[in-house]
């Protein structure tokens, strides 16, 4: 059976062992150990021996998946193949070509590209259909930004929906969100992820525990939309092809698996 697709991800630095394994327990789907942006140049050695020593246990990856973002080649040469490795999520990625490469080092490991510029954006399908250990795909929003010049959010909102396409297009799940840098902005961020989830997007990285709730909360089917989907699915099942509800709503089959799919979602345990 496949697994669920993480509603929320936990970005946790890689040179504080002691918080990688506190974000374990911190309710998160998933936790993102950084080898990238959030380790200081002159930590980034020690934050890689670090995981490579925590991935290494037994337990490792036990309680949630461990995904990691790496920096360099060398991260990727250390990492794969430990057990405690759910994921590789690659920076900066532009073309299909850097996967193949990463691939070829990391055989077997689920690979998540990170589209952080014009470029990855505009190569953002083929990217996504570079190869078969390519589970998902996400946006690097601050580095997409700054590259694009974009000083409102709203000047992100056809990159973002470029690559909501891109990964359905692909076969792949819907993408997680980028994180929302303000941690104190709980509104803010509960505002964000309804228009991510408008444009397609399901689930999202976090920087902080504080978040994990709030995302939660706003990519989980409310009780109005269980209840409509109830209604679609029961309907579905005492006639064939398109129908319509006492209410005047339309019901195909398109309808129908998307009722599905947010029956699917309400199941979800954790």
């Amino acid at each position: 059976m496949t697994a669920p697709v993480p509603l929320t991800l936990l970005y946790v630095p890689g040179d504080r062992p002691e918080v990688v394994r506190k974000a374990c327990d911190s309710g998160a789907d998933a936790v993102i150990v950084d080898l990238e942006d959030a380790v200081a140049p002159d930590r980034k050695e020690y934050a890689r021996s670090a995981t490579v020593e925590l991935l290494s246990e037994p337990a490792a990856g036990a309680a949630v998946p461990i995904h990691v973002r790496v920096h360099t080649e060398a991260d990727v040469l250390a990492l794969a193949g430990l057990p405690g490795l759910a994921e590789l999520r690659l920076p900066k990625i532009t073309h299909a070509a850097s996967v193949h490469h990463i691939a070829a080092v990391a055989t077997g490991v689920a690979l998540c590209p990170l589209l952080e510029s014009a470029l990855g954006i505009e190569h953002a399908y083929s990217v996504a259909t570079s190869h078969s250990q390519v589970r998902s795909i996400a946006l690097g929003e601050v580095d997409l930004r700054t590259d694009l010049g974009v000083r409102e959010d709203a000047g992100l909102d056809w990159s973002r929906s470029r690559v909501v396409v891109a990964a359905r297009a692909a076969g792949l799940a819907p993408p997680a969100q980028s994180v929302f840098p303000d941690v104190r902005d709980l509104d803010g961020l509960s505002a964000s992820c309804a228009h991510g989830r408008a444009l397609g997007f399901l689930g999202r990285a976090a920087i902080h525990p504080r978040q994990l709730p709030v995302i939660e909360r706003a990519f989980r089917p409310t009780a109005r939309e269980v209840e409509a989907a109830e209604q679609i699915l029961e309907a579905a099942a005492s006639d064939e092809g398109a129908l319509a509800l006492p209410d005047g709503r339309f019901v195909d089959a398109a309808v129908v698996a998307s009722a599905r799919r947010t029956l699917a979602l309400a199941a979800r345990t954790g």
